[in-house]
């Protein structure tokens, strides 16, 4: 029989999405208030994978990575994307969102998206939001799944991953 337990806490990170030079100054004030201090920014990033999110944000859409200070319970995750939707809202320009935030939880084993759009990958949380699996840690890195966005895929995102792994674990092993 197992006997369950508490996992870990887990790296917050906070992925930013928009044409604007000004995001991240916009932003984190926001993030801060809901998830307390930023830990570092990286980026921005060339963001041409698709361009699914042009008509919406913009041409010349850029990526930024936000780690926060505080670990959190995983089993926030969904309670987190609500939040982080309700600031794409609160920061919309005439009906368009001008930010799209995808949390993430990582763990020294995964990197677990939050997202509203089920697939059959996709295991539910609660409140329209699901939990999508989309790193996993072998080998000294993650790795992409059949399913991983081509963005979480490319090996310079992974790269930036791995980084902020390490911090994580630095952070997990204070705290043992």
């Amino acid at each position: 029989m197992s006997v369950p337990r508490d996992p870990d806490l887990a790296q917050l990170v906070i992925s930013i999405l928009s044409a604007q030079a000004d995001a991240v100054g916009t932003l984190v004030p926001d993030l801060e208030a809901a998830f307390g201090p930023v830990e570092k920014v990286y980026g921005p990033f060339e963001f041409d994978f698709t361009t699914y999110y042009d008509i919406e944000l913009g041409v010349g859409i850029r990526r930024w990575l936000v780690t926060q200070e505080t670990l959190f319970d995983p089993a926030r995750l969904a309670e987190i994307k609500m939040a982080t939707n309700q600031i794409e809202q609160k920061r919309s320009f005439e009906g368009r969102r001008r930010f799209n935030l995808d949390p993430a939880a990582m763990t020294l084993g995964n990197f677990v998206l939050a997202t509203g759009k089920n697939n059959a990958h996709r295991i539910y949380l609660k409140n329209g939001i699901f939990a999508d699996l989309t790193l996993i840690f072998r080998r000294a890195s993650y790795r992409p799944m059949e399913w991983t966005y081509p963005d979480y895929a490319d090996s310079m995102l992974i790269e930036v991953l791995n980084q902020i792994r390490e911090s994580y674990k630095h952070k997990l092993e204070k705290q043992r």
